[in-house]
């Protein structure tokens, strides 16, 4: 079975170009089962019902709370697997609200791909850290939107935080640019369940207003803390 993992900022187009996903994929095939679709987000989420509905497949979702929704990803994820292989089907994608600009839900097996509004602001890609820089692939979305130059800023700006990540650019409500995107699906090797890892080295930092102590000012804390003064371009923690 292949894996596919769809991260990005909110309303970048995570859904519409995973429904053109698998829309590629049942055209090709009459059998509705070839795909399983995990939604992970916080607090609410439609889209596993919605493709349901449209495609007749599969679907699931859970929702982190708490816990980032890339964590919860990936403590759900050998589960999800084992579910879509009962499911019988030969293509797993999931789709992480991508909240924690930290972290990144992206494994060792299959594809991992970052979603990016064209809208959003030349200087977004600079903002996303490991969601890019571990990243297999970058769909900017929303394409026609926005000027040429606009568009070649902000392919710079993608470079500039993974210079080896491959990008298509695309419209993904129509649909234009996703010929290429559905050759690297078709190619891609089914995944060995016992390699699957994580991506990189996760974050680590914990304080007490991670277990929910509400007081303000770093004098009432103890952990990763830091006073204005200290801080620096980039806090690594302590």
């Amino acid at each position: 079975m292949r894996l596919i993992i769809v991260a990005g900022p909110p309303s970048a187009g995570k859904t519409t170009l995973t429904r053109q996903i698998i829309n590629g994929l049942q055209n090709k095939s009459k059998n509705k089962n070839k795909v399983s679709y995990l939604k992970i987000d916080v607090v609410r989420a439609f889209e596993d019902e919605e493709l349901k509905k449209e495609f007749g497949i599969p679907t699931k979702k859970i929702y982190s709370g708490d816990l980032c929704p890339d964590h919860a990803g990936i403590m759900v994820l050998r589960d999800a697997v084992v579910w879509a292989e009962e499911n019988e089907s030969d293509l797993l994608i999931v789709e992480s609200a991508g909240l924690c600009l930290r972290c990144s839900p992206y494994v060792t097996e299959g594809l991992g791909i970052v979603v990016l509004s064209a809208i959003s602001g030349t200087n977004t890609p600079l903002k996303m850290g490991p969601m890019i820089t571990l990243a297999d692939l970058a769909v900017v979305t929303k394409i026609d939107l926005i000027s040429q130059a606009e568009r070649e800023v902000f392919r710079e700006k993608i470079k500039e935080v993974n210079g080896n990540i491959d990008i298509i650019e695309t419209n993904a409500l129509q649909g234009t640019g996703m010929r290429y995107l559905m050759r690297i699906v078709d190619s891609l090797s089914d995944i060995d369940k016992e390699k699957v890892m994580l991506k990189g080295e996760p974050p680590l930092g914990v304080c007490t207003i991670c277990i929910g102590k509400k007081d303000i000012g770093w004098q009432n804390h103890f952990g990763v803390i830091r006073r204005l003064k200290d801080a620096d371009y980039l806090y690594r923690g302590d």
